[in-house]
């Protein structure tokens, strides 16, 4: 009788501490993937301030370590529960249909999981470079994780971008190798206007500028090459296309640059009476009017 009595009752006790030790496991899986982040983050962010290297590697890392850390702990769960063992066996049972559902419906997830890895592995750009992803979406790459990439545009805005869309597009990396750009500042001035003057107000403007830096060769300074160089690229029916090489340090530097000049060459243009291209309609009368009173 004592044992049939209690036999029920052992059984319950053992299913609450299945379940127990279920929640520990997750538990514990989330407190050891906090301090995992933490270690790993604060580790990599002074070793790439102190080292300066690449930080984009080391964030992804920090990103994936939750979901490794919890996959184990999943497995644990499944291997040390009996009940769960058996249903896994169940699962495994219909594998075939199960890992069709299955593929099915995380293609997507995976896909961008081994896109990300590629990310990493190949660089085509790193946390802080500032890219253009196809000709949609501008800005500075502020995040890499398993399944997207953050990008903050010139807006202030975040652009979520799923890796296999970026895999699959056109990256233009302004910070790949060298940060410094060259600026083209184009004009057209009328055809009568003096191309001479017009090419040295251009170079000084551009010189005054703080931004503009001087990116010549020795062997371009040999040659007595221009900092600024501004050349004639050709002539339509109303003007002289003109455009000035000026070089920043970096993008940002670059589009001040490039705003600032527009102006200051306008207001030198206007002073010293050379005048922009201004497009110029004839109208032709099939009937002319009557001019009589």
């Amino acid at each position: 009788m004592t044992y049939d009595y209690f036999g029920p009752m052992n059984g319950i006790d053992n299913n609450w501490g299945q379940v127990i030790f279920a929640i520990i496991v997750l538990v514990v899986a989330f407190l050891i993937g906090r301090i995992v982040r933490f270690v790993v983050g604060r580790f990599f962010k002074s070793a790439a301030r102190k080292l300066n290297v690449d930080p984009t590697r080391y964030n992804f890392f920090k990103n994936a370590s939750d979901f490794l850390i919890f996959l184990i702990a999943m497995v644990i769960i499944f291997r040390s529960v009996p009940s769960l063992r058996t249903f896994g066996n169940t699962l495994l049972t219909g594998a075939g249909i199960l890992a069709a559902i299955v593929g099915f419906a995380s293609q997507s997830a995976f896909s961008n999981i081994v896109s990300g890895i590629f990310l990493v592995i190949f660089r085509p750009f790193s946390v802080g470079d500032r890219v253009k992803i196809g000709q949609l979406y501008s800005g500075d790459v502020e995040d890499i994780t398993l399944r997207h990439v953050v990008i903050k545009d010139f807006e202030n805005r975040r652009i979520v971008i799923p890796n296999t869309v970026i895999s699959n597009e056109v990256i233009i990396n302004s910070t790949l190798t060298d940060q410094k750009v060259c600026m083209f500042i184009e004009l057209g001035i009328s055809l009568e206007a003096n191309i001479d003057r017009a090419q040295v107000i251009i170079q000084e403007e551009a010189s005054k500028h703080p931004n503009c830096i001087d990116n010549r060769t020795d062997e371009e300074m040999k040659k007595g090459d221009a900092p600024v160089m501004v050349r004639v690229m050709g002539f339509t029916e109303l003007a002289t296309q003109l455009r000035a090489y000026a070089w920043a340090a970096n993008p940002n530097d670059g589009f001040d640059l490039k705003c600032d000049l527009l102006k200051s060459i306008k207001l030198r243009f206007d002073q010293e009476g050379i005048e922009l291209a201004i497009p110029l309609r004839m109208i032709t009368y099939k009937n002319p009017p009557n001019t009589t009173p």
